[in-house]
């Protein structure tokens, strides 16, 4: 079962990773996906414990961006594997069973062979293009396309510069959830907007048979 809305934290110092998370948490957030590339690799280890000290407290679930091995050490609740990242394949025999694996996909033959691989949850994006951004914006018409061409339970996550304002279209196109970065870290307060929009309680999560 993966939860609607995930909090993506990518802050630059881990003490401001720590203190949106906390944020992010105490306004309900029920997954929170943990990318430390801005961070030193010497304090990955400690900040990954110290902010599962904070999801554990909150019952809240952690993601961890890459790093699969700090993700079992710490017994995470997952991992999240960008396209540069080790094959979901390789990523899985190093895991414990009950781990999740999310993988980031812009197109249709990404979807499908994560779908191949197994992976748990794919976050398909970007919805539109920022300065960041180095794909080029899916839109309503490409998440429509693709989740029309997939057909799969395989929970699709949307993420890339999406707004309150989107969400119900979002949705109409068969994407079933939304992965959020700098959208909640502007207002913490929009996880409760982002949960009714997206009809996401915890007792109201995408299902799906690991």
């Amino acid at each position: 079962m993966i939860p609607k809305l995930h909090y993506v934290s990518n802050a630059k110092t881990p003490q401001e990773h720590l203190e949106n998370i906390q944020k992010a948490c105490s306004a309900g957030i029920e997954l929170v996906q943990l990318d430390m590339r801005h961070i030193k690799k010497a304090a990955l280890a400690t900040l990954a414990a110290d902010v599962l000290e904070i999801t554990s407290h909150f019952q809240t679930r952690l993601i961890i961006n890459s790093h699969y091995q700090l993700a079992k050490t710490i017994k995470a609740d997952g991992v999240f594997l960008d396209k540069t990242d080790a094959a979901p394949t390789l990523v899985r025999k190093q895991l414990f069973p009950w781990q999740t694996i999310g993988a980031g996909a812009h197109t249709l033959q990404d979807c499908e062979q994560l779908i191949a691989n197994e992976v748990d949850y794919i976050v398909l994006g970007p919805f539109k293009t920022s300065d960041t951004s180095l794909n080029k914006a899916l839109g309503l018409n490409g998440y429509t396309a693709i989740a029309e061409a997939l057909q799969t339970e395989t929970p699709l996550i949307g993420s890339g510069s999406i707004t309150t304002n989107d969400v119900k279209n979002i949705i109409s196109t068969g994407i079933s959830g939304l992965a959020l970065s700098q959208e909640l870290t502007a207002d913490f307060n929009l996880i409760k907007t982002y949960h009714q929009l997206l009809n996401a309680s915890s007792t109201q999560e995408m299902r799906h048979s690991f």
